[in-house]
């Protein structure tokens, strides 16, 4: 039996519809891909996705480069690049580049010229252009270059071929999506055993969410490092775009020694980081230098260190004569190593390790000197008694170090405990006519406390739970300590450090206790501030931060003491936790998008701009300054389940467009800052509350989740 044309193409599009449809069962999108919510038949037909496969790749004796690819929906169908029998059209480039034997770091085949303001003229790594491309069928592809390996090239040096490109689906209501792939190769047809692999690009996306740039299409460090090598130059500042210096530079940003003198650091012309702020100290060099990712020269910048990559952070240091280096002028790095040894004995030595170990890590970097260790301040609440309505708790807890020895209370900088209640939502209970913090009372804890030989502590509180007190109430300890290290050395140094906040619930009414509800961990913060600490590292528990942070709370008592005239003269700012925190991190969307600085008057009158945070997630097509991940610090979608709770209070907002303002308006505001959306809040609100899960809850037209997809 024989099938006509039409029968033959009408098969061919059954079996490609049922092909699709069982990829599409194979694949899952999550929360943060707008193909989540699109419907099934527009997510069936177009199978958005875009991956970028190198095949092969050889270097014909004459120079010509050759590499075969593919390109792949996420569940290996294949897409045609023009667009025409699958959807969305692929923008594709090429780079190559090769390693020279005994050396590190690339040197490109691939180049362009840049003219700038400070260099007229500079040869730099670019994208291939004017290539021959061959369409091999299913999805297959050949890229011969244009550019061609120079005469006599090495056949024996590692040699990568870069693929970078993007798919456009915005015709189907979907993002464009980025890809980006490297290949390595010897010419010869050798094993590949040099690469460069000193980060791993999991480690960037801790903080980065997706490490890319130049409008998202270039992703990935082993992408990055083909052209930010030693060849690459910004041509408008004279700066070095070699990967080791710009990142240190950009993370450094504002601690670096030239911003601190006054100076700028500024790529492109107009790409100021002289702002930026490493969310971790910046001292905690395995932030990114993680030694868990598999990186193949993951210890490279404990063993071999050289003037550029050390001089990028330190870059008042002169080498040529020696200023602002003990170690006086070097010509060269031979000699970087013996002095700047892995690791030393002590900390705070002139080893990597030594000399950029944070005091209070200590204890896990040199555990062979417990004898010259900070010996550690740990407090547990271990109960609460007389805890009903109109009684004054007693706090049952223990201090102890980290070897479980009991601290004595005169050894303490600090010791004190704050209620808070109800756990519904802190913010408006009045614990007794002579507080005068709003929402909580905290009281000193040094002297009044008592303790046995082992630990085992009490403190009585002055204060009482409100007579008419009913729910859950909270208690949380603040501590602090300062211990000298190694004392009677060169090195001794005086630190001040926490405890760890502890936080316990407990019923006034003798209804079941139900804690305050989970919105962010101090794991998710801490994936990008490591050990975040404030107030002179006594708070360090965002439980625990709530207690004061809350609805009702400002910074009027610290502004009356502003350092700065004009923020006297302001109203107080609302320093509600959701507010505070979105508005920290959105601190450059927040003035771009025509909100005003975020200003608190923090301890002594000091002033705290947040105006230039920029916040490390990068959108899909590598924007700065994106939020759009909530699950970022959220955890168990609660920016989007929040919004069905009910009882929650006003947030006192005087700086705010809307004061009091409700406090859903009050988190959405905190990154929307806007007179519009204001207005929109305002709108959306009754004397019955507000309306925002109608359109914004679970399953909305506009929800929480769906709005803030991106990929």
């Amino acid at each position: 039996m024989k099938f006509n044309s039409r029968a033959r193409k009408a098969g061919f599009w059954i079996v490609l519809a049922v092909s699709l449809v069982s990829a599409q069962e194979r694949r899952h999108f999550s929360p943060r891909e707008k193909a989540f919510y699109a419907d099934a038949e527009t997510v069936q037909f177009v199978n958005p996705g875009l991956v970028i496969t190198v095949t092969g790749a050889t270097i014909a004796a004459n120079g010509t480069i050759t590499a075969q690819y593919t390109l792949t929906d996420p569940t290996g169908l294949p897409l045609d690049s023009a667009g025409i029998s699958t959807p969305g059209a692929i923008s594709i480039s090429f780079v190559a580049a090769y390693i020279p034997n005994g050396q590190e770091q690339y040197t490109a085949y691939t180049t362009k010229v840049d003219t700038g303001t400070v260099i007229a003229s500079a040869i730099v790594p670019g994208a291939d252009s004017g290539g021959v491309t061959t369409v091999l069928g299913n999805g297959a592809y050949q890229y011969v270059f244009k550019t061609q390996a120079p005469s006599g090239f090495d056949t024996t040096a590692t040699n990568t071929i870069g693929i970078y490109g993007s798919r456009t689906l915005t015709a189907y209501g979907l993002p464009i999506n980025y890809a980006s792939t490297t290949y390595n190769f010897v010419p010869n047809g050798a094993k590949v055993t040099h690469t460069r692999d000193v980060i791993e690009t999991a480690s960037c996306n801790q903080c980065h969410e997706q490490l890319s740039h130049h409008g998202g299409k270039r992703r990935g460090v082993n992408l990055c490092v083909m052209c930010h090598q030693p060849q690459n130059v910004d041509v408008d500042s004279g700066e070095s775009l070699d990967l080791k210096v710009l990142v240190h530079k950009i993370h450094s940003g504002s601690s670096l020694p030239s911003v601190v003198a006054g100076g700028t650091y500024i790529i492109g012309g107009n790409n100021n980081y002289s702002t930026v702020i490493f969310p971790a100290n910046v001292q905690r060099c395995e932030v990114c230098h993680q030694q868990t990712t598999g990186a193949a020269q993951a210890t490279a910048f404990m063993t071999t260190p050289s003037r550029v990559a050390c001089g990028s952070c330190h870059d008042n240091v002169n080498f040529v004569t020696g200023a602002n280096h003990p170690g006086g002028f070097q010509t060269d790095d031979t000699e970087c190593a013996d002095c700047h040894i892995p690791q030393g004995e002590t900390p705070f030595d002139a080893s990597i390790m030594g000399a950029h170990v944070v005091a209070t890590d200590t204890a896990a970097f040199y555990p062979q000197n417990p004898d010259t260790l900070i010996s550690g301040l740990n407090v547990a609440i271990t109960g609460v008694t007389n805890n009903k309505a109109g009684s004054a708790p007693v706090v049952a807890f223990t201090l102890l170090d980290n070897n479980k020895n009991p601290i004595a209370l005169t050894a303490l900088g600090s010791l004190s405990f704050t209620m808070a209640g109800p756990t519904t939502d802190f913010g408006y209970t009045v614990f007794g006519t002579n507080t005068t913090t709003p929402g909580y009372v905290t009281e000193s804890a040094t002297t009044a406390s008592k303790c046995d030989t082992k630990g085992n502590c009490t403190y009585a509180f002055t204060n009482i739970v409100p007579a008419k007190a009913v729910g859950t109430y909270a208690i949380g300890a603040e501590a602090r300590i300062t211990q000298t290290v190694l004392a009677g050395t060169t090195s001794s140094q005086s630190v001040e450090y926490g405890a760890f906040n502890p936080v316990t619930y407990f019923s006034v009414d003798g209804s079941p206790v139900e804690t305050r509800r989970t919105i962010v961990q101090m794991t998710n913060c801490n994936t990008c501030h490591v050990a975040l600490s404030e107030h002179g590292t006594l708070r360090s528990n965002v439980q625990y931060c709530v207690f004061c942070h809350n609805p009702s709370n400002t910074d009027a008592t610290t502004r009356a003491t502003a350092t700065v005239a004009a923020d006297k003269a302001a109203p107080p700012q609302g320093i509600n936790f959701n507010l505070l925190v979105h508005r920290i991190h959105d601190g450059v969307n927040v003035t771009a998008n025509g909100g005003k600085p975020y200003i608190v008057v923090g301890f002594g009158g000091s002033h705290n701009d947040f105006s230039g945070i920029l916040f490390p997630g990068l959108s899909p097509a590598a924007g700065e300054n994106d939020l759009a991940n909530c699950a970022f610090c959220h955890v168990n979608s609660t920016e989007q389940n929040d919004l069905s709770l009910t009882g929650l209070n006003a947030v006192t907002d005087p700086q705010g467009l809307i004061n009091p303002v409700q406090p859903f308006a009050s988190a959405c505001s905190g990154c929307h800052v806007d007179l519009p959306t204001a207005s929109h809040f305002l709108a959306n609100t009754t004397t019955l509350g507000e309306s925002c899960a109608v359109c914004h809850g679970t399953g909305g037209a506009y929800a929480v989740d769906s709005v803030h997809a991106q990929y």
